[in-house]
């Protein structure tokens, strides 16, 4: 069975691939327990000092870096498989690390694709990619993390327009609104984001780490309650009648019938 997360270490840098192409990398179980165990490594290795998240996108006419949750694991009643203890879901967005991590993103990254990129530390995107919350689409919320990171990103009002329409935002906005920290070509996000690791790399990387910790304290300071906001608001829509329709609708590819209900 082919790991659906991999983990390779060059020098100082561990590379974070999502493996699962045929399904557009979405999370279900597998990817938030080995997420969770490359995440365990990267950690524990003295010898790592960051690390880059990117997706395997090959044989995929258009790439796509996460397309989220798997719908068919959630519909299939395997919703609680997606998170674990120490990361929430994809074994990642609410992980407690001190490391930092560099998305490499070439594609699509939607719904909890898009907060696994919002999760990380910095970003470097194609032209070719873009960042969505799609889940009012599918009578869901954003419930890993987006609906608080992405206006602390973009800002409240360029957030709530992707947020409230469910349609996805160009890296090219995302760059000129401060997202996105590298903008380059199709196929060169990886090389981007080693670029940029190998300069982190030449920082103390115990001056890193404390840096990155006051950094995020100071813009996160009131996650907390806002995760538990976020998980009871989750929790209730969960169990409404549109979220199985939305599900269903969308495996069944035909529009879904919302009832508010």
């Amino acid at each position: 069975m082919t790991d659906a997360v991999l983990y390779e270490v060059q020098g100082k840098i561990a590379y974070l691939t999502l493996n699962r192409p045929d399904a557009r990398n979405a999370v279900n179980g597998d990817v938030a327990q080995a997420m969770e165990r490359a995440i365990d490594q990267l950690e524990s290795d003295p010898a790592v000092w960051v690390g880059i998240l990117r997706a395997n996108t090959s044989g995929q006419e258009r790439p796509v870096f996460c397309a989220g949750a798997d719908l068919k694991a959630i519909n299939s009643g395997q919703a609680g498989a997606l998170n674990t203890s120490k990361g929430g879901f994809g074994g990642f967005v609410y992980r407690d690390r001190k490391k930092p991590i560099i998305a490499a993103v070439d594609g699509l990254a939607t719904a909890g694709g898009c907060e696994l990129v919002l999760a990380c530390d910095m970003l470097v995107a194609t032209t070719r990619s873009a960042f969505g919350l799609a889940e009012v689409m599918r009578n869901l919320i954003a419930g890993a993390g987006g609906l608080f990171r992405l206006p602390r990103a973009i800002g409240k009002n360029a957030a709530m327009e992707v947020i409230l329409t469910g349609q996805p935002l160009p890296a090219q906005r995302a760059y000129e609104l401060g997202m996105v920290n590298h903008l380059v070509e199709p196929g060169k996000a990886e090389e981007a984001a080693l670029a940029l690791a190998e300069r982190i790399c030449l920082a103390a990387p115990l001056a890193v780490w404390a840096s990155r910790k006051i950094v995020l304290a100071a813009a996160y300071e009131s996650d907390e309650v806002l995760i538990d906001m976020t998980n009871k608001e989750f929790g209730a829509i969960l169990g409404s009648e549109d979220t199985k329709e939305g599900l269903t609708a969308f495996i069944e590819k035909r529009p879904p019938n919302w009832q508010g209900r």
